[in-house]
């Protein structure tokens, strides 16, 4: 019944509503790109095959939470904080754990990825207590959540996870640098989010608004354009 009802509000969807259009343009993006990850699995042998399988169990996650959070919005015209964050606290340390997969070429351990994990983890939880548990306290929760990923990103362009990309070279070092500016430009849509939907010092400087539009594409632009880059790693990988 509640199926039937959200299929309902979706079909009255107001055709100038453009956060609604993206998310369904974010799920059906999400689920062409999983079907294209994971139909691409076979021409690749395994030391490449379950980087290629991560990218896809991203983007197939994402098209899950994607379709609820459509008919979520359809049905309430608000934004789906819950289903979001459920989707990047599964999504997000997959992300990281790319890196990893990559960089083991060149010795990578799973050290780098546990600590890669737990600062993502760190990075939105704590996210999520400040947007939508603890609102008095907002910006206290978001420094916190900054402060994981400000180290997320050290990690990756001046730390270990950097020096093992330059040891391998290369495609290697390539693809890391490509998915670094994806972390440092394409995630930063994120806390800047934050800031326009929580209350705090930075209200000043950054405006408050609804910004799902932002967050829709930025989604499909990271998630999907991090997927690809590995894919083509792998490919070039494969034919050498």
């Amino acid at each position: 019944m509640n199926f039937l009802l959200l299929l309902d509000a979706s079909s009255k969807l107001d055709p100038t509503d453009y956060v609604g259009f993206t998310f369904f343009v974010g799920c059906m993006a999400m689920m062409a790109a999983s079907a294209f990850f994971f139909l691409s699995l076979s021409q690749f042998d395994k030391k490449w095959r379950t980087s290629v399988l991560v990218s896809g169990l991203i983007t197939f996650i994402a098209a899950v939470h994607y379709f609820y959070m459509r008919d979520y919005w359809a049905a309430n015209l608000e934004s789906p904080t819950f289903f979001r964050y459920v989707d990047w606290v599964l999504t997000v340390p997959l992300m990281c754990v790319e890196f990893y997969l990559i960089l083991k070429v060149a010795g990578a351990k799973t050290s780098l990825m546990w600590k890669m994990i737990g600062l993502s983890v760190v990075m939105l939880v704590t996210g999520y207590f400040g947007e939508a548990v603890f609102q008095d306290q907002a910006a206290l929760w978001g420094a916190i959540s900054g402060l994981a990923y400000f180290v997320i990103v050290y990690e990756i362009w001046l730390g270990s996870a950097k020096k093992l990309a330059v040891a391998a070279g290369g495609d290697v070092l390539q693809a890391h640098k490509i998915l670094c500016w994806f972390v440092l430009v394409g995630w930063a849509i994120y806390p800047l989010g934050y800031m326009m939907g929580t209350d705090g010092w930075y209200n000043g400087i950054i405006p408050a608004g609804n910004i799902d539009v932002a967050y829709n594409i930025a989604d499909a632009i990271n998630k999907i354009g991090f997927g690809l880059v590995i894919y083509a790693l792998a490919v070039k990988k494969q034919e050498a």
